[in-house]
């Protein structure tokens, strides 16, 4: 079995050791060479992580100190949301203040002027992106949450990728169908490595307004694709029925199926999220 179809989930109170055990199960620092890094939160609102609303910083914390053992060259990214600037989500969640600590630079992705357009073959919803330089030129990490979403189902790694859009309108992409929308995204932005944060995930009226639900968590993988499977699996979720990861998967993006699971047994930890 191919390693990029490997999904590593692994189970503890929050701590920096569980989340490292994660990275190093996929081996990302073999991967992260080259180019510079940009981990890519969520953070759609100003809520902490304890809400299970946005990433907590011990994900990103864990992220920083073992890439920065091969490249020192860490950015941590999100855009503007239609009724949160990025700004202040970052400061709010305690982002900035890992930023001071290790000397990072915290981009908000919609106040970069150099950008680039790239066209999307075979797309489903808009023809094209256009995205800040350094999206295109650097290693995505998306340091994801695990949380449901009241259009999407599920809101994992593949959704993360779509904050890479600096519009700060986002409703306008919701218009034109966003599940589409999302596929589109990953057929041109493939993240390096996915790690998703399910020590406080969310259920209910996700991705804001749902309820804090406990999971002590986490998830790494480098197929988006079965990463978001996996997750969606132990969420209690058929990922078949999943249009953005279902699509990804016959755009040939990763594996819905034939996943390697390193670590927890998903029947051992699946529950039932309520959705809305």
């Amino acid at each position: 079995m191919n390693a990029a179809s490997q999904v590593a989930i692994f189970k503890g109170p929050r701590s920096l050791e569980i989340v490292k055990k994660a990275i190093k199960a996929i081996h990302i620092n073999d991967r992260i060479l080259k180019k510079p890094i940009l981990i890519k939160v969520n953070f759609i609102t100003t809520k902490t992580w304890e809400t299970g609303a946005t990433t907590d910083p011990i994900i990103v914390e864990a992220l920083i100190q073992e890439i920065s053992k091969v490249n020192k060259e860490i950015s941590i990214g999100e855009s503007d949301a239609t009724l949160t600037q990025a700004d202040h989500a970052a400061k709010a969640t305690g982002i900035l203040d890992l930023c001071d600590k290790y000397g990072i630079q915290f981009n908000n992705l919609s106040k970069i002027k150099d950008q680039i357009t790239i066209k999307i073959p075979d797309y489903e919803s808009i023809k094209q992106i256009t995205i800040p330089r350094i999206v295109l030129e650097s290693h995505i990490i998306s340091a994801a949450k695990m949380k449901t979403h009241m259009d999407t189902t599920v809101t994992l790694g593949l959704k993360n990728m779509f904050g890479l859009l600096p519009d700060k309108n986002k409703n306008k992409f919701h218009s034109k169908g966003i599940s589409k929308v999302i596929v589109d995204i990953n057929r041109v932005l493939r993240p390096t490595a996915v790690v998703i944060d399910g020590f406080v995930a969310m259920e209910g009226n996700g991705p804001v307004s749902g309820t804090a639900l406990p999971m002590n968590l986490v998830l790494s993988g480098i197929d988006p694709v079965s990463t978001d499977a996996t997750a969606s699996r132990i969420m209690g979720f058929d990922p078949h029925r999943i249009y953005h990861i279902r699509r990804c998967y016959d755009k040939g993006l990763g594996e819905i199926d034939s996943i390697a699971i390193l670590g927890e047994k998903i029947n051992n930890i699946k529950k039932k999220f309520k959705s809305t």
